[in-house]
């Protein structure tokens, strides 16, 4: 396998490139990336990639538009140096958000990017968790959609908590609760939330039993961390014992990290699709490796198996 396969990557998240790599027992692909004084980036692959399988790592983590930009320049410098295939590997693809037109005037830049994706020289996608799952069908080229579900839930098994339930933030949120739930066998509950304008959120009512319970709440990703707290607020009355947060972006942007640690929040548990420096740091934020999932799931591209049966095999 490891003479036709190869792994590549941007900037945005050297750190799981490298964890994948050795998951996969192959070598970090060696890449050029240069910034010129014009602020023009420059990239070189630096090895042979002639009819290989190549992988290229990438988040559409802060800065966006620049990991984006290199992403597309190294998709084109590898179609050029004549790979036989190349996947675009994006552990966190931030436009999953901007999936409709719910403004006049506005871009559906999600497909917009998926658009790019496939103009640079991608001819398939790897990603984790979308923001909208319906983003897949953006893509005319082949789309593998992994969830971090499996590791978050495993984390909280073993921490052997009792009377739980899993909470949704939103009605939108409730499948990816469900499926915690019915991985750790305890009941789910999601709070009912109106948006009232473009800033404004009202929480009408929490449906499900969270009273003098340990409340896991689920969500994809932790941004800016309102909802998050938000939801913390709403369901603080009902006399809860503890409150935990599972979620598999941790982008942790704005005022976020100040949020949480005012919070009550117990423990905060995310993955490492985000790279985050030393001032997104917290005591109760435990960080999960998704490397071996996305490494088997590269595995099983490159020889052909089935990459769905990683998690209906479970």
């Amino acid at each position: 396998m490891e003479d036709r396969l190869q792994v590549f990557a941007g900037r945005s998240n050297p750190a799981l490139a490298q964890e994948i790599c050795d998951y996969l027992g192959i070598p970090l692909g060696q890449v050029s990336i240069q910034c010129f004084s014009n602020d023009n980036i420059f990239i070189q692959i630096q090895e042979s990639v002639r009819e290989k399988d190549v992988f290229v790592m990438q988040s559409f983590s802060a800065p966006a538009s620049e990991h984006i930009l290199e992403l597309l320049i190294m998709l084109d410098a590898l179609r050029g140096a004549s790979a036989r295939r190349i996947t675009a590997v994006i552990p966190y693809f931030s436009y999953a958000r901007s999936d409709k037109k719910d403004h006049p005037r506005i871009s559906i830049a999600g497909r917009l990017m998926a658009d790019l994706l496939v103009a640079a020289g991608a001819d398939r996608v790897l990603t984790m968790t979308l923001h909208s799952p319906q983003v897949h069908g953006f893509f005319r080229i082949p789309l593998d959609h992994l969830t971090a579900a499996p590791v978050i839930a495993d984390y909280f098994e073993k921490m052997g908590l009792e009377d739980c339930v899993a909470l949704a933030p939103d009605a939108g949120s409730a499948k990816r609760a469900g499926d915690y739930a019915v991985r750790l066998h305890i009941p789910m509950a999601f709070i009912d939330k109106r948006r009232v304008s473009d800033r404004k959120v009202e929480i009408d009512a929490v449906v499900g039993n969270v009273r003098e319970k340990n409340v896991l709440i689920f969500d994809d990703e932790i941004a800016a961390a309102s909802s998050m707290v938000g939801t913390v607020e709403a369901i603080r009355k009902y006399g809860i014992k503890n409150i935990y947060a599972g979620a598999t972006h941790g982008v942790f942007c704005g005022p976020a990290i100040e949020r949480l640690r005012e919070s009550p929040i117990h423990q905060i548990v995310v993955t490492n699709t985000v790279a985050r420096g030393p001032e997104k740091h917290l005591d109760k934020i435990k960080t999960l490796s998704v490397a071996p999932l996305f490494g088997e799931a590269i595995k099983r591209i490159h020889t052909g198996e089935s990459v769905g049966a990683m998690f209906t095999d479970r």
